[in-house]
C-alpha cells in the first residue's frame, strides 16, 4: 500500500460540516476512492470515510462521516488528504494526476534539462507547472507548451514561449 497526497482541506463551507478540497480529483473519482487518510501539520492522522463529494464551480466539496458542523469541519482545515494509490481510477488517456507529475523532470524539445517540477499551481486559466532548475521556471500547462507527459520515464517535454525565461 502506497499512499498519495490528494489534495489539501481547505476552509468549512456551510454549517453542516462540509470543506473545500483543494485538488485535482473529481467528485467521482473521489467517491472511487472513499477512504482518506487525513494528516495535519504536526503529523497527527485521521482515517476519514467519504458520505458525499459534489463540485462547486471550480472546486469540489466533501463531507466526511462523523462530521456534521462548521466547527468539526474547521479541525480538518489546512491537513492534508491522502488515499492508497491503488484506490485511484486511471486518470485517462494522455491525462495524469497532479502529485504524478510531481518530480518529475522537465526538459525542453531540443533536449535541454530545465529541472524537475517542484509545485502544480492551479490558475483560473490553466495549471502552472514550478519548475526547480538552475532557476525557477513558471511553466503554464498548456496544449502548446507541453508536448509530452512520459509518466513511465519520468520525463515532461516543453516547448517554453518565447522570452519565459527573461521574466
Amino acid at each position: 500500500m502506497s499512499l498519495v497526497l490528494i489534495g489539501r482541506i481547505g476552509r468549512p463551507h456551510g454549517i453542516k460540516g462540509e470543506v473545500i478540497l483543494e485538488g485535482d480529483l473529481s467528485a467521482g473519482d473521489l467517491h472511487a476512492v472513499k477512504n482518506f487518510t487525513w494528516r495535519n501539520r504536526q503529523g497527527e492522522t485521521r482515517e476519514l470515510t467519504l458520505r458525499t463529494a459534489r463540485p462547486a464551480h471550480d472546486r469540489v466539496l466533501l463531507l466526511f462521516a462523523g462530521v456534521h458542523s462548521r466547527e468539526q469541519a474547521s479541525e480538518l482545515t489546512l491537513g492534508q488528504l491522502w488515499a492508497e494509490d491503488s484506490l485511484l481510477p486511471d486518470a485517462g488517456p494522455g491525462q495524469a494526476y497532479q502529485f504524478q507529475l510531481i518530480g518529475l523532470k522537465v526538459m525542453e524539445t531540443g533536449g535541454r534539462e530545465l529541472g524537475a517540477i517542484e509545485q502544480v499551481i492551479q490558475t483560473g486559466a490553466h495549471a502552472v507547472y514550478v519548475v526547480q532548475g538552475a532557476r525557477e521556471l513558471l511553466i503554464p500547462a498548456t496544449a502548446e507548451v507541453v508536448r509530452n507527459v512520459d509518466l513511465a520515464a519520468g520525463v515532461v517535454t516543453v516547448t517554453l514561449p518565447a522570452g519565459l525565461e527573461d521574466l
